[in-house]
């Protein structure tokens, strides 16, 4: 318990430095949402309109520290103000009704880049000098050097342009009703294909080569040795000895790679005009949406830092070396 508390309390202090930063930011750059939402509606708001918009968006002539306890106190209450791109809808709803799309395309990317790279690591490990473990490491390892949409782009053309495989953008089918419905589902599937596998090839290299090598100790150590010297199976001996010992460092790396798959999923979103946190962003860029902004980097950074206090958590559970530790 006293890890986790003590755990708890530096995600707390990095997620109000998060905050104070969301703050202080963007009153750093040029112009502000009122002056904004101004211009946009140019000739149909009248210039003594500047002063209420700047003050319904916290940026009257009040000091800094007012405007800061302001903003804590709405951000406490879920009010992230209201969004100048999707006006006049708060950017709360703008949020939630992206998040689930983002959620979808992170968490299917990295499940399957952290089981399909893990199980290739173990493969190429055991087999040493083999197929693939000649070719998957260094094939993966330069893919993975590639950014995440430049790989988007290039599977966008081939797969949905030229092959027509898979669909070209969007998350599902004009027309279509959400509903709990196989073909809905399927739908989706389709649609998020592409999107998924830019992330997953992108991110592969990474957890193959990081298995392989941890694999490939584990596999010199003694109780490898033993195990083997009892004529256990070698499929017992590769799975249950080696691999999953070798687990530990994965599962600490699956809490560093959730901060780099979601850039790159909001990049690749934009590639595919899939409708999550990343499409949102560019919208509120074009705008110069500043609540919008601020609510998306807000709600990305929190969620981040909650992925990584359960993975801390995890790996504290699952070492039992770690447990003596304070």
């Amino acid at each position: 318990m006293r890890f986790v508390a003590r755990r708890a309390g530096f995600y707390g202090l990095v997620a109000v430095a998060a905050v104070v930063m969301n703050f202080v930011l963007p009153r750093l750059m040029p112009g502000d949402p009122g002056t904004a939402l101004l211009s946009r509606f140019r000739g149909k708001l009248a210039p003594e309109a500047l002063a209420p918009l700047r003050a319904a968006f916290g940026l009257g002539d009040e000091p800094l520290p007012t405007q800061f306890v302001r903003y804590v106190a709405d951000v406490l209450h879920g009010d992230l103000g209201t969004s100048i791109a999707y006006f006049p809808q708060p950017v709360s709803a703008v949020i939630a009704e992206a998040l689930p799309w983002t959620l979808l395309l992170t968490g299917s990317a990295l499940c399957l880049s952290f089981t399909l790279g893990t199980a290739m690591g173990i493969w190429a490990a055991w087999f040493r000098g083999g197929l693939v473990d000649r070719v998957a490491p260094p094939v993966l390892t330069l893919l993975g050097a590639f950014p995440y949409f430049w790989v988007a782009m290039l599977l966008l053309y081939a797969f949905g342009f030229t092959l027509r495989l898979a669909p070209a953008g969007h998350a599902m089918s004009d027309g279509a009703t959400p509903a709990w419905t196989w073909a809905f589902v399927v739908d989706v599937a389709r649609h998020a294909a592409l999107p998924v596998a830019s992330i997953v090839l992108t991110s592969l290299g990474g957890w193959t080569l990081s298995m392989r090598n941890v694999m490939v100790t584990m596999l010199g150590t003694d109780v490898v040795a033993l195990a083997r010297a009892k004529g256990l199976s070698p499929v017992r001996v590769a799975l249950v000895y080696a691999a999953r010992n070798a687990l530990l460092p994965q599962v600490t790396g699956f809490g560093m790679a959730v901060g780099f798959v979601v850039g790159g999923a909001l990049l690749t979103e934009v590639v595919f005009a899939y409708p999550g946190q990343g499409y949102v962003l560019v919208q509120a860029v074009r705008a110069q949406d500043y609540p919008l902004l601020q609510g998306v980097f807000l709600v990305l950074t929190l969620a981040v830092l909650a992925a990584n206090f359960v993975v801390d958590v995890v790996v504290r559970a699952l070492d039992p070396r770690t447990r003596g530790t304070s």
